[in-house]
């Protein structure tokens, strides 16, 4: 096998088990070609272990179990049959990447369709042979397509088109119904966000939505309506959903007919959210709970200086439109972003909003989004849920 050999002293986060090996720790590479499978030794000729080379990404090896594809996959789906069994829901992330030993590989199941996102070199290469591992070993797919509109593609040197493709099986229907709970949503897999749904947030909707009782509640970023339909089911008194994109508006209305609550206003708002916190917050509105959901603000470590500033501006604007014991429910899914950090800008928020608040809970990925201690990178999703007092 070809080998690549770190520069002396750039080991040590390969003995310690982390999957990147960036190209400034790399000394030589002896490859007879520019990217596949290679042993990685270190300066001292050490044999650290098998890895796949990408020479087009700053990630220049990363480091893959020395298993089979079909025994990887396995072993995922395998670790996720509680989900399936449990009936609580009806769609689930098979494969978490690197935290399952497939780098890059991402598998979401929606009632038995699987959607794929492949974003390593090394997932590109294998993607016929864990499609098929995926149809072999998930005992309800009855497909697996692809997505490649991913910005991460881009960024390994990948093609990013046609968007969406069958790899195996069955095409998905123009809208797959799932369920959390007694709470069902339609998934628009082929355009959708994602592979089509915030899965990462399932437990997290859960955890929110009794909060809404009784409550006026602003669900800000709601794309299809996620957190509003659970304070809808758990009997909110008026939800207003905002989002910039009128197609997630569109689904979210179409969402809602699935959720059999009686007695709650539901109020849908295409805007910009900064732009619409700060007209509320000029009209002296107020609500009894907000949900602050949004989009990765930091894709890199050098855009984390401007993403805290948004993270700080959206909450403190926020707080200022709760009421006393209100609820705020706050997410950052930038990775760059630690929870350590994202807990002191929303201090900080709360700081200049002149208010006390309580940390009721912390939330992160649900169970089928398991993180790998020596991979902390893959812990991107963190939040809070506070109460104004």
């Amino acid at each position: 096998m070809d080998r690549v050999v770190l520069r002396p002293g750039r080991e040590r986060s390969v003995l310690k088990r982390h999957p990147w090996i960036f190209s400034g720790a790399i000394d030589t590479v002896k490859s007879s070609s520019a990217e596949g499978p290679v042993e990685v030794f270190s300066a001292a000729g050490e044999r650290l272990g098998a890895g796949y080379l990408s020479p087009a990404s700053q990630i220049r090896v990363r480091m893959v179990p020395e298993d089979t594809i079909e025994n990887l996959v396995a072993s995922a789906v395998g670790r996720r049959a509680s989900f399936f069994a449990d009936g609580y829901t009806t769609a689930v992330r098979l494969v978490n990447a690197e935290s399952d030993g497939l780098p890059g590989v991402v598998a979401d199941c929606y009632c038995g369709f699987v959607v794929c996102q492949f974003t390593s070199a090394f997932a590109e290469r294998h993607k016929d042979e864990i499609a098929a591992a995926l149809m072999k070993y998930d005992p309800f797919c009855l497909g697996v397509s692809e997505r490649r509109d991913c910005d991460a593609r881009e960024k390994e040197g990948l093609a990013t088109g046609p968007a969406f493709s069958v790899l195996l099986g069955e095409e998905p229907p123009d809208a797959i119904e799932i369920c959390e709970g007694q709470v069902k949503f339609l998934v628009d897999v082929r355009s959708g966000h994602k592979t089509g749904f915030y899965l990462d947030q399932r437990d997290a909707r859960a955890l929110v939505g009794p909060f809404a009782n009784g409550r006026e509640v602003l669900n800000c970023f709601s794309y299809t309506g996620g957190f509003g339909l659970f304070a809808r089911a758990c009997g909110a008194s008026k939800v207003v959903q905002v989002d910039a994109s009128a197609g997630a508006l569109a689904l979210a209305k179409r969402n809602e007919a699935l959720v059999h609550m009686c007695g709650t206003e539901m109020e849908y708002v295409e805007a910009d959210v900064f732009r619409f916190l700060r007209e509320c917050r000029d009209r002296g509105r107020s609500f009894d709970m907000i949900v602050l959901d949004p989009p990765k603000f930091a894709a890199s470590k050098s855009q984390v200086m401007r993403a805290a500033r948004g993270y700080k501006d959206i909450n403190l604007l926020a707080m200022k439109l709760l009421r006393k014991d209100g609820i705020l429910a706050t997410f950052s899914c930038s990775g760059a972003i630690g929870a350590e950090l994202f807990g002191k800008i929303v201090a900080e928020a709360a700081e200049d909003a002149g208010r006390d608040f309580q940390i009721v809970a912390h939330t992160r990925a649900g169970h089928d989004h398991p993180v790998m201690l020596s991979f902390p990178e893959g812990e991107y999703l963190k939040g809070l849920v506070l109460r104004a007092v």
